[in-house]
């Protein structure tokens, strides 16, 4: 029989960050147990998962009380090996078949069929189709296990665990209680409603009143729900104004409420003069509230998700009022406290915290981020911004000894602009301090100005040369110091901005400041050195993988990186040339000769000089080579320093009747090594200048 099936775990305060992951795992793992067992429709939009503080929950439409029973076919071995000379069963038969429990006497009814190269006997077997009450509680158990938690705990004298206490357990198929037992509980059809405002259990008349008899209960137990009944409440409490688009704060404090109710609460205008990054953080991290805008301004107004909903909420509102209270005074003590003492003089503090046991404090880390920034600054805008970009580089970590980012450590950078602007430091370098950090994340925006981009620039180098120079390299999925968004940061600053940067050239001037730092051994400065190798090729895989991700094949990246362009601003000429070349009646032969050139150049010992003496050429074919690379190789080389891209690889295609010619009647290596060496110059010439843009070698199909 068919019908609706309700399970329920009831738990204390399950963790509200990882609430609605669990109830989607949960809801997802029964599913995938009760599909299993042939017990349901493989149809996800027949299952409905809840998600309360106090509960996880599935409902699932259409479950069978039994499977059907059902054929399955074994393989169960070779025909010569189940049968002796005599065609009696082997001994290795007999054995096969007490493992499986299949009389003997089934012998006459195997199936004779070729299975590969050998005559296969195979069997089909009744299964007996599975019942709801005997397996449900087992894939509850397991689909339990399977739940993404950190950390269990015991409760009571039992032995189960859980990540919370487990005090009910709900299993109804229908109207009928499904006999089980879960972590020492076993099922029956109570529950509760709203832990203050509602009368004690509930009896679950069936899996399909569930629902409703919760809501009676005061429970809005659909996570999405009670998520978008939250939304609605906070755009109409806060009318005029905007509040806080949070994304993770709404989903945090759907996971705390049960009966979601919005009020409008307020604290004292004075501690508006306190930087709004510092109010709003101190509400939502501490508080959960969601603040109140007028215009992209913070106003002394917020909103409280309230469990309780009530007539009058004057008590809620005022009690939390005077909660938020103490914390506002705090961040508002600690921005007063923190502006008695300059960045400047905060700098000698650095020298006590610790950045790397072998790589220095955070105070000499400062010291080489500014010579960084300072050098990057000279060859960006000379004397001036590298002035800039070292007093930004090394004022930058100053605000970590703050009270303020001790307190909130989110707020680093962000409170180093509001404190150089106090200290009256022009406002290019305030904005630089904060806009070190980033980009922070993926999307998130580059530094406002040329001193920000060059100190950010200057950072993420020297974090990537410092740790790639002690063998901190992130492998697999670890990468605990976050290097491979460092890469990105600095790939996107040079593409973005087009900064007139050579990426190798950087690192190495990187590594010039950081290398006095390794002073351990040779063999250290030795692993320095090929550690640097690697950060390049850190650098370009983290390259081609951003490309990959916006949309260009792997054989354009692949023809563009693997020359390793060092000016990153102009990739996206060069991939937008080889997508246009590629597309030409001439592009895969070319392609296919070019990589044929290579293979040839690869095979000679020592490098092969691009020079060819004209005197020397004697084939037909080779003299028209050598005279179409003569008539392209000017305007392919014109257009390739003007930046067209396009036009210089678009000039190759007038080669490829030359270019199949030479192939089809000259050959390369002959015995005279005056000849072979000609021959190969003209190859080396070629493939100079079919190379310049990207590897066309990459595109062939």
């Amino acid at each position: 029989m068919s019908a609706t099936l309700l399970i329920e775990l009831l738990t204390e305060e399950l963790p509200p960050k990882s609430l609605a992951r669990l109830g989607d795992v949960f809801k997802h793992e029964v599913f995938n147990g009760l599909l299993k067992h042939q017990l349901c429709l493989s149809a996800p939009e027949k299952v409905s998962g809840f998600a309360t503080p106090r509960r996880l929950a599935v409902l699932l439409r259409e479950v069978e009380e039994a499977a059907a029973d059902r054929s399955v076919e074994e393989k169960i071995m070779p025909v010569a090996v189940a049968l002796d000379a005599a065609g009696k069963p082997s001994a290795a038969l007999l054995k096969k078949l007490e493992a499986k429990g299949i009389p003997v006497s089934e012998i006459p009814s195997f199936v004779k069929r070729m299975d590969g190269k050998s005559e296969t006997f195979f069997y089909d077997a009744r299964v007996k189709g599975a019942k709801l009450d005997d397996v449900l509680a087992t894939i509850v158990h397991e689909a339990l296990k399977k739940l993404p938690v950190a950390k269990m705990m015991r409760w009571g004298d039992s032995d189960h665990q859980f990540v919370r206490p487990v005090h009910g357990l709900v299993m109804l198929h229908g109207e009928r209680l499904v006999p089980g037992e879960v972590l020492g509980l076993k099922s029956g059809r109570q529950t509760r409603g709203h832990r203050f405002m509602s009368s004690g259990e509930i009896e679950i008349a069936g899996a399909q009143t569930y629902e409703r008899q919760l809501e009676q209960g005061n429970v809005i137990a659909d996570f999405a729900k009670r998520r978008e009944i939250i939304r609605g409440q906070l755009n109409e409490a806060a009318g005029s104004l905007q509040w806080l688009q949070d994304e993770a704060l709404l989903d945090e404090v759907t996971a705390l409420v049960e009966l979601p109710a919005v009020y409008e609460a307020g604290f004292d205008e004075e501690y508006l003069a306190v930087p709004q990054e510092c109010l709003i953080l101190t509400m939502k991290a501490n508080q959960k509230y969601f603040p109140l805008f007028e215009s992209g301004k913070l106003t002394n107004r917020f909103l409280v998700v309230s469990n309780m909903k009530v007539t009058d909420p004057v008590h809620i509102i005022t009690g939390n009022a005077r909660v938020v209270r103490p914390r506002l005074a705090d961040a508002k003590f600690f921005y007063d406290q923190d502006r008695k003492k300059s960045l400047a003089d905060r700098i000698p503090g650095l020298a006590k915290v610790v950045y790397h046991n072998k790589l220095g404090s955070q105070g000499e880390r400062a010291q080489r981020v500014a010579a960084i920034a300072s050098a990057i600054g000279a060859l960006l805008g000379g004397e001036e911004l590298a002035h800039q970009a070292d007093q930004a580089a090394l004022l930058a970590k100053a605000d970590l000894l703050t009270d303020m980012v001790g307190e909130f450590p989110e707020l680093q950078g962000i409170m180093g602009r509001y404190y150089a602007l106090h200290d009256g430091l022009p406002a290019a370098i305030a904005d630089a301090i904060e806009d070190h950090y980033k980009p922070r994340f993926a999307g998130d925006s580059l530094p406002r100005g040329r001193i920000g981009v060059v100190a950010a620039l200057a950072d993420k180098l020297e974090t990537l040369v410092g740790l790639f120079g002690i063998g901190q390299i992130p492998t697999g999925d670890k990468d605990p110091f976050a290097l491979r968004r460092h890469a990105l940061g600095i790939i996107r600053m040079l593409a973005e901005h087009q900064l007139a940067l050579d990426l190798d050239r950087l690192i190495l001037l990187a590594s010039n400041i950081v290398l006095p730092v390794i002073r351990d051994s040779a063999d250290d400065r030795l692993a320095f050195g090929l550690n640097m190798k690697l950060l390049s090729d850190f650098i370009y895989e983290r390259l081609a993988g951003s490309l990959r991700e916006q949309g260009y094949s792997a054989q354009e990246v692949d023809a563009v990186v693997s020359l390793r362009p060092q000016r990153l601003g102009d990739i996206p000429k060069r991939l937008a040339a080889v997508r246009a070349f590629a597309e030409l009646p001439e592009a895969q032969a070319l392609a296919a000769a070019n990589k044929r050139v290579g293979n040839i150049l690869k095979k000679v010992e020592g490098s092969v000089a691009a020079k060819i003496d004209a005197a020397l050429l004697k084939e037909s074919a080779e003299i028209a080579l050598n005279a179409a690379l003569a008539g392209v190789k000017a305007p392919a080389d014109a257009t390739f320093a003007a930046g067209d891209y396009t036009a210089s690889l678009q000039a190759l295609a007038a080669l490829k009747g030359p270019v199949d010619n030479f192939f089809n009647e000259v050959m390369v290596n002959v015995e005279d090594p005056v000849l072979r060496a000609n021959r190969l110059g003209l190859l080396a010439t070629l493939h100079q200048a079919m190379n310049r843009v990207a590897d066309l070698s990459r595109l062939v199909a």
